[in-house]
């Protein structure tokens, strides 16, 4: 799929997946083939991403720069609309595309977004991805090794996922080098700071469902949901019990079911798609 890493496969409807901050399309491979059994899959990777498409030269990056790199990578696909699933940051993107009359329907994993500018909560956020930042890089020449024992595996990645260990360990270790390798990993933080969280979703008319595990330690729900439900007051809401921030390294089979009884309802219910 294009000059950069993404991938396509599957046949049906077709279906986005749009991974979170400093990921790639990697990200979805623990629920790709359930996906592709009754859609056409897009798993993209962000602009400015590991093996992602690159941000002009002099850009100055923001979020509206990826919402619009995602609706090229649809143009690209062929997809005028399309079911939007994304994760974290890509939850906030989904939405964003919804905005903009590309989703079918939305379903908002754990997305982010739903913080007040200035506040307690978004500072812990810079402090987070600062600090967990450094950690990965100092690890990073011995993530392999490391990666192999299983007990050790879950404990790295406690904070993303809480079954860490049905991870393999090179996806394991590749997930760590490509949040190191994220090109734009200070700056997209640094441009979200600045431009702060979503004023306004106005203007989604899509079924939107936000899913949130109830062990996420990254931006788990009871600090982070507020704002979200009251922008996207006719969404519908459930609890992902025992998952983490990545909820479909944790159960891969609950949240493929999720992302395609959402899109099945919403297919049914005969949400306008272009002939």
């Amino acid at each position: 799929m294009g000059a950069y890493e993404a991938h396509r496969g599957g046949s049906g409807e077709p279906l986005v997946l749009v991974h979170g901050f400093s990921g790639t399309w990697r990200a979805w491979e623990p629920v790709l083939d359930r996906l592709e059994a009754s859609h056409d899959v897009l798993a993209v990777t962000l602009l400015g991403h590991a093996g992602g498409p690159e941000c002009s030269a002099g850009a100055s990056v923001s979020m509206p720069m990826l919402v619009d790199a995602v609706e090229r990578d649809m143009d690209a696909a062929g997809f005028e609309t399309a079911h939007v699933v994304g994760n974290s940051l890509g939850g906030w993107i989904a939405l964003e595309l919804a905005r903009r009359g590309r989703a079918r329907s939305v379903v908002a994993l754990a997305p982010a977004g739903g913080w007040k500018g200035g506040t307690r909560a978004e500072r812990r956020l810079r402090t987070l991805f600062t600090r967990n930042h450094k950690l990965s890089r100092r690890l990073l020449p011995r993530i392999e090794p490391l990666m192999r024992r299983p007990r050790l595996r879950r404990l790295l990645l406690w904070q993303v996922t809480t079954r860490g260990d049905r991870l393999s360990p090179p996806a394991a270790a590749q997930l760590v080098r490509d949040s190191v390798a994220c090109p734009i990993y200070f700056d997209l933080m640094e441009a979200i700071l600045r431009d702060g969280p979503p004023a306004s979703l106005e203007g989604i008319d899509c079924p939107v469902l936000f899913a949130w595990g109830t062990k996420d330690r990254i931006i788990p729900s009871k600090h982070y949901s507020r704002r979200l439900r009251e922008l996207v007051p006719a969404g519908e809401w459930i609890e992902l019990s025992g998952l983490g921030h990545v909820p479909m390294i944790d159960d891969p089979e609950l949240i493929a079911r999720t992302i395609t009884e959402h899109a099945g309802r919403a297919a049914k219910h005969g949400v306008p798609t272009p002939a």
